[in-house]
């Protein structure tokens, strides 16, 4: 597919999983329809709008969760220690702006109909992923937590018969919305507690695979890699699939464009040399490749997350 949403059709997912009319009707589930009715209600407005209100929205952020501001305002510090305290400062209020952008454009993504995301989104860097597809081997998109990342999924699908990781909401209201918004232009949906198997086969039959890796494990499943040369928590997955799958890897950033102008993805060239066979050096890569994305776009990096909550043995708590 070219830079647009207009291409191929989609193939039909692995179902919506529909759960049952009584579980999504129970009361207990109000707040939920509720706020999806504001999320509804949001994705007719214009972008400009939404990202100026995520403008205000942000800022009210540092005050009503300060929890999250001290996240955020941490993990640039350790990230960053280059940068003045006032490089910092604004640095955090603007990616708390980001941040509520990206919440305010979920409704955007879920609903939007497929000539308005076209009309909305740039792509640099398709005709990589176009190249890696005709070479005939499969294609992993290695797409680190940025607040445009529900555009991915939803651009693999439109255009490129995608495959995407799921990870089953608690909440069956929201679990059942995200399905469907998802879905909507044919995704391939296969949940992360699923058999390997599904998706390295989908992977290896030309569907591209949007991955997301880069988030803390939890110390039972994690390997130590550096990250912007913190030792870090790191699924060590991605090496392994991409060599039962023989696919190359194609880091790729997710961003909101200024003044409301839309959403850009960028695909960068393919990971080389990898994965070597090893799990620490196959970790190592890929948190060098997602600092590269961050390095260039580090107002849109997801900071408000805990990164660096799982520490090596020994290693005292960087968030207190």
């Amino acid at each position: 597919m070219p830079s647009s949403l207009s291409g191929r059709s989609g193939l039909a997912g692995c179902g919506e999983m529909k759960p049952p009319l009584l579980q999504l009707c129970n009361p207990r589930y109000l707040p939920t329809w509720i706020g999806l009715g504001v999320l509804r209600l949001l994705s007719l407005l214009p972008l400009p709008v939404l990202y100026r209100t995520g403008t205000v929205l942000g800022d009210l952020m540092q005050k009503v969760i300060p929890s999250r501001h001290h996240i955020a305002e941490r993990n640039i510090r350790l990230c960053f220690p280059e940068k003045s305290s006032a490089d910092v400062t604004a640095m955090v209020r603007e990616n708390l702006r980001n941040t509520a952008r990206m919440f305010l454009y979920t409704g955007f993504f879920w609903w939007a109909s497929r000539a308005r995301l076209d009309q909305a989104i740039r792509v640099s860097g398709s005709e990589v992923l176009d190249e890696a597809l005709r070479d005939g081997r499969g294609v992993i998109i290695l797409a680190p937590h940025f607040v445009g990342l529900e555009l991915g999924g939803i651009y693999l699908s439109a255009g490129y018969q995608g495959v995407s990781v799921y990870q089953r909401s608690r909440n069956p209201v929201l679990d059942f919305f995200m399905l469907k918004s998802r879905q909507r232009f044919g995704a391939k949906l296969i949940e992360r507690k699923s058999d390997m198997k599904r998706l390295v086969r989908a992977i290896r039959q030309g569907q591209p695979c949007y991955y997301l890796p880069d988030q803390d494990p939890g110390p039972r499943r994690a390997v130590f890699a550096p990250f912007f040369g913190i030792p870090t928590a790191t699924w060590p997955v991605l090496g392994r699939l991409a060599r039962l799958a023989r696919a190359q890897v194609i880091p790729c950033t997710t961003c909101i464009l200024a003044d409301g102008k839309g959403l850009e993805m960028v695909f960068d060239s393919p990971l080389a040399d990898f994965p070597t066979g090893n799990p620490a050096d196959d970790a190592a890569r890929m948190n060098r490749a997602v600092e590269s994305c961050v390095r260039r776009f580090p107002l849109q990096y997801f900071w408000v997350h805990k990164r660096f909550k799982t520490r090596p043995s020994g290693s005292p708590d960087l968030y207190t």
